[in-house]
């Protein structure tokens, strides 16, 4: 009975993994859609879908990074400075989620979903000539790292969702933006789930079938981001964005 109940489970975790992971590829973004709907819809507790998130984005984060990367849209410098500071601010994510109101996490995720799709449907870019690594100083990017690892692992997002709106919001170019959130999930993703398993809220489960659907998804949703407009990718985003706010925010009221 619990093998039959587990397989439904396992494959509508398949599925939410296969879409997050085309959404992350091709936006960076895809990752806020997993916590929700592991906690809301099928009732697993907010730290253990964080939790077992973060696993998955170790796939994700590498896949992307190679996509990326291979097409030139990752700014290596940046990329490493920030991965520096992701470290321990995902240890400390780590630490937090475990006790972390659920509620509360959710509001947040809800809250960084819609501030960040308000400001990519409604914030004009502003074209920095000189390139995105004047922008932020080695202590800045290191700092502002460590703020998206702890963000990150709180909120079970991967980094992305923090970043990525960030960065378009200071002009650099989307595919720029994106390529630097793929890079940002590695160590976010590695300290995180290390420190789940080391507290206790790892579901390794939940976190294979995430997993498996995430690598599924990925590299074709980074395939795609190179194909379209960069245009079209800021309206995607965005409305995804504010999509799942909107979602979260009705069944937040409604419990």
């Amino acid at each position: 009975m619990l093998a039959a109940a587990a397989t439904p489970l396992a494959l509508n975790l398949l599925m939410v993994g296969t879409v997050a992971g085309l959404m992350i590829g091709c936006v960076g973004i895809g990752g806020v859609i997993i916590v929700p709907i592991l906690s809301l819809a099928f009732g697993v507790p907010v730290g253990t879908a964080a939790a077992a998130a973060m696993v998955g984005y170790i796939g994700t984060g590498l896949a992307g990074t190679l996509a990326f990367g291979r097409n030139g849209s990752i700014d290596t410098k940046l990329a490493g400075l920030l991965c520096l500071g992701a470290i321990p601010g995902a240890l400390a994510g780590a630490w937090v989620v475990r006790t972390a109101d659920p509620f509360i996490v959710q509001v947040a995720i809800a809250s960084l979903a819609g501030v960040a799709g308000l400001h990519n449907l409604l914030k004009r870019r502003i074209d920095r000539p000189s390139g995105p690594h004047v922008v932020f100083g080695v202590a800045t990017s290191v700092l502002v790292g460590g703020l998206v690892g702890l963000i990150s692992a709180v909120t079970g997002t991967g980094g992305p969702l923090v970043l990525v709106p960030l960065l378009i919001w200071l002009g650099f170019p989307v595919l720029g933006a994106v390529g630097l959130g793929q890079a940002i999930q590695i160590p976010v993703a590695v300290t995180a789930a290390g420190g789940a398993m080391v507290f206790g809220s790892l579901d390794y489960t939940i976190a294979l079938a995430l997993t498996v659907g995430l690598l599924v998804g990925c590299p074709a949703g980074a395939w795609v981001s190179h194909q379209i407009d960069q245009r079209a990718l800021r309206t995607i985003a965005a409305t995804v964005l504010l999509g799942t706010s909107g979602i979260m925010a009705t069944s937040l009221a409604l419990h």
